[in-house]
């Protein structure tokens, strides 16, 4: 990966983290339940990966699955995760808010960039549910955000290339467009090449099967059976295949 390329891995363990940091990634995104696209971890989470890894750590600042339309109560839970980020060091925060006609929640977008300062802001992929592209761009970047993450407005990022492209051209070097959904070590240098970003958000996940000896596979903790017994991890030689493969982008 070229010096000007930034690869973020979104992980949601210390173990994830670390091999992110050793596969070469430069920044992570940290959150929890990656099921639900994932959610604010816990400050317990948050402090000791920040304690484990140098690299740059963005802090998801999302209350819950679901929409991105919140409650005056999940605001409030927001701002004060926030503040907890902050305080244990985190570089940034990564957070998406919509209004319910699906255009950017601009004031709300600004206070919680406010407050973050001077820690950096991505607007995640509630970006890619907004009612149209170009108009939430312009509201992000009044808002002062720094970067959007984008899979151009479609399920995979290969299906919205076009799309982004025109997001980085439109952004005018005033916001950092990164692409992120379904990038792989055999797309990411196409993607790279024909959108024009420069840095690369990925998760690069495998399951793996639990330890546990003991099983009681009558019983299901969660809405997805069987998750008792697997675990999701990133893996730091799949995290350095990826880098490897944007180097020539």
């Amino acid at each position: 990966m070229s010096d000007h390329a930034i690869l973020e891995i979104c992980a949601d363990s210390i173990e994830s983290a670390v091999a992110a940091e050793r596969g070469g990634a430069r920044r992570i995104e940290l959150c929890s339940n990656i099921l639900e696209g994932g959610v604010t971890p816990s400050g317990g989470l948050i402090s000791t990966v920040r304690n484990k890894v140098a690299i740059d750590l963005c802090v998801m600042i999302r209350p819950r699955g679901g929409d991105f339309c919140y409650t005056a109560e999940e605001f409030e839970t927001m701002e004060q995760d926030v503040l907890t980020a902050k305080q244990i060091g985190a570089d940034g925060i990564v957070l998406g808010i919509l209004h319910e006609d699906g255009e950017v929640d601009g004031a709300r977008t600004r206070r919680l960039i406010e407050l973050a300062r001077p820690m950096k802001t991505t607007f995640h992929r509630a970006f890619d549910m907004s009612r149209e592209l170009s108009k939430a761009l312009a509201a992000v970047i009044e808002a002062g955000a720094d970067r959007v993450l984008t899979s151009g407005g479609e399920q995979k990022v290969e299906d919205g290339i076009p799309a982004i492209a025109k997001l980085v051209q439109a952004a005018d070097r005033r916001i950092a467009i990164m692409a992120g959904g379904g990038i792989t070590a055999s797309n990411v240098r196409r993607i790279m090449r024909e959108t024009g970003v420069r840095e690369i958000h990925a998760s690069v996940r495998v399951h793996l099967p639990s330890p546990m000896r003991h099983r009681n596979e009558k019983i299901s903790m969660g809405l997805a059976k069987g998750r008792e017994y697997q675990r999701v991890m990133v893996l730091q030689e799949e995290v350095r295949r990826l880098v490897e493969s944007a180097h020539n982008s």
